[in-house]
């Protein structure tokens, strides 16, 4: 079974066989796969009535346990965004009244923001179907081969060379 990578592959190898192209098998594959996946995801998200990048904020402040609150930075942190596409995120579910801002106790500078209970309730109502669809676009795998591709993903991501 062939797919577009395996084209680009053959493309590289006649064009200049001189290059490793084997590279692209990885990150081309990963790449198009990460785009696909968040295709497959985001309509679960809206069917819960979530905007796109929500989910991720939300479930964060969610597997905190009570009280639910992190710094924005450590926010920020987990979910792999820019502190200012954050911001603008948390401006939106603030305003939806998903998310609260309060000041840090512990900290007289400092901002916690907190996941308030319709914020709670959203993100408890979608984790459910959320991981039922993620569980649907992995059938193509055993068990054994979500492991062992976690496994070397994991590896791949603890790898990488410092930005």
């Amino acid at each position: 079974m062939r797919d577009s990578v395996d084209d680009i592959l053959d493309q590289w190898a006649r064009e200049r066989p001189d290059l490793d192209a084997s590279p692209i098998g990885v990150i081309g594959r990963t790449s198009r796969l990460a785009r696909a996946l968040e295709a497959r995801l985001e309509p679960v998200y809206r069917a819960h009535g979530l905007e796109p990048g929500w989910h991720d904020l939300l479930a964060t402040l969610r597997r905190q346990g009570p009280p639910f609150k992190l710094r924005p930075t450590d926010l920020t942190g987990s979910v792999m965004l820019t502190s200012s596409g954050t911001t603008k995120r948390l401006d939106k579910l603030e305003d939806a009244g998903l998310i609260t801002r309060e000041p840090d106790p512990n900290d007289r500078r400092g901002t916690l923001i907190a996941l308030t209970d319709k914020g709670r309730e959203l993100i408890d109502s979608v984790t459910g179907p959320h991981l039922a669809n993620e569980a649907r676009l992995l059938q193509a795998l055993t068990v054994e081969e979500r492991e062992q591709l976690a496994a070397l993903l994991r590896k791949l991501t603890l790898g990488l060379p410092p930005l």
